[in-house]
């Protein structure tokens, strides 16, 4: 009979938890936020696939989850090679290039809305730009790679035009920001 590893240690009741070699930090810690944030958005990437119906933009984002989750290793301690950051970023700006040149050409702020898998698709580029933002406070900190602050700016863009661009696969235009 084999034993299962349980989902419970209790050893975070108190307000810790483990990195990866054991050391101890606050639950509350800089580390801790940042890649408790690429946990999340990797959790609404899953919303994102759930919601979605076109195959390209699925594999597109399972891929960019399976990169999320070697950054969340990284930021925890371990040593992952994210080295293929660098060569993703070009893949992130030539897939841009790619959707945006299929939607009219953008003259306005736009809010998120439209479809579902559109506008969770916006959801998510707001908690990228979250997860920045704790990314690049912990650089000022610690030494992280900078290929991870490229890589979450230009994901956001990657969202940005995703949302746009899945509106606009099934007719429904973007919602133009008015000022009031």
């Amino acid at each position: 009979m084999s034993s299962r590893v349980k989902i419970y240690t209790r050893t975070g009741d108190r307000g810790e938890t483990s990195l990866y070699g054991g050391k101890r930090t606050g639950k509350d810690s800089l580390r801790v936020e940042a890649y408790g944030t690429v946990d999340e958005l990797n959790s609404v990437l899953g919303m994102v696939i759930a919601f979605c119906d076109d195959k390209v933009i699925k594999e597109f984002l399972l891929s960019v989850q399976k990169d999320l989750f070697k950054i969340g290793a990284v930021l925890a301690g371990a040593n992952e090679d994210i080295s293929i950051l660098k060569r993703r970023v070009n893949s992130f700006e030539q897939f841009i290039d790619g959707l945006d040149g299929d939607l009219p050409e953008l003259r306005n702020f736009i809010l998120p809305g439209g479809r579902a898998d559109s506008a969770t698709a916006h959801f998510a580029r707001s908690v990228v730009r979250r997860a920045e933002r704790k990314l690049v406070q912990l650089s000022k900190e610690e030494n992280i790679d900078s290929n991870i602050l490229v890589y979450f700016n230009r994901l956001s863009d990657v969202l940005f035009i995703i949302g746009r661009w899945l509106n606009w696969k099934h007719g429904v235009g973007d919602i133009v920001w008015k000022r009031t």
